[in-house]
């Protein structure tokens, strides 16, 4: 009896220690956020690149999805509330998430065909160097937050962690897609490629949501998993 009253609080004390890992993640996650949403916004509209307000825009829904996420982790380490109500918080967040990425899709759609067929924005090529700089630091920072999310999520049984980390690896792939973007419109000054490039950000954002909705397992996530070691 008391092997299994020593076990239970054991399986409780881990669970703890995993709740503060994932609030240190989101709060890490959320600061990172409003700095590279603040910055790729403001420069965005600096240089008239699509793709660059397309990248603020996504970590703005970033924000939502790691709030979202805060407030279930603040839920259950209160103590204050059932697993039932867990759960339901679990699948609140995932379905807000989900169709915040959907509003994306609809703003990514529009202003790409807006500035291709109707103002034909020209990129300024000095200020989007720092777009640059900004894509490249996303794409270190952003999948060693998201491996750590997945294995803490795996032993939290989190589904709003999973789809939270889903954000995160996606951010990775976007950092990628504005780096190439920005520096084949600054080599070769192609001023349609920064709309055309944002339109690449779709199919990503689109899987994103309906993973978030439909609570799929990402195919990416156990290949980042396996990457970034992190002690039990």
């Amino acid at each position: 009896m008391r092997t299994g009253v020593a076990s239970k609080n054991l399986g409780l004390e881990s669970r703890a220690r995993d709740l503060q890992r994932a609030l240190l993640l989101t709060y890490i996650t959320l600061a990172w956020m409003t700095i590279e949403g603040a910055a790729a916004l403001l420069l965005g509209w600096a240089s008239k690149s699509l793709l660059l307000e397309a990248f603020g825009i996504d970590s703005l829904i970033e924000l939502f999805s790691g709030g979202v996420l805060l407030w279930r982790l603040r839920v259950e380490v209160s103590g204050a509330t059932t697993s039932e109500h867990v759960e339901a918080v679990e699948q609140r967040a995932a379905r807000w998430v989900g169709y915040s990425l959907y509003a994306l899709v609809v703003y990514v759609l529009f202003n790409s065909g807006y500035g291709i067929l109707v103002v034909k924005r020209i990129t300024d090529t000095h200020e989007s160097v720092w777009g640059i700089l900004i894509g490249v630091v996303a794409k270190i920072v952003m999948p060693i937050l998201a491996a750590y999310k997945l294995k803490v999520a795996t032993r939290l049984d989190s589904r709003a962690l999973r789809a939270d980390a889903v954000e995160s690896i996606v951010c990775g792939y976007l950092s990628i897609v504005l780096i190439v973007g920005l520096a084949a419109t600054r080599i070769l000054g192609w001023w349609w490629l920064d709309s055309v490039a944002a339109l690449a950000l779709i199919p990503f954002i689109i899987k994103e949501a309906r993973a978030a909705i439909s609570g799929e397992p990402c195919s990416a996530c156990d290949e980042t998993r396996q990457h970034t070691p992190l002690e039990r």
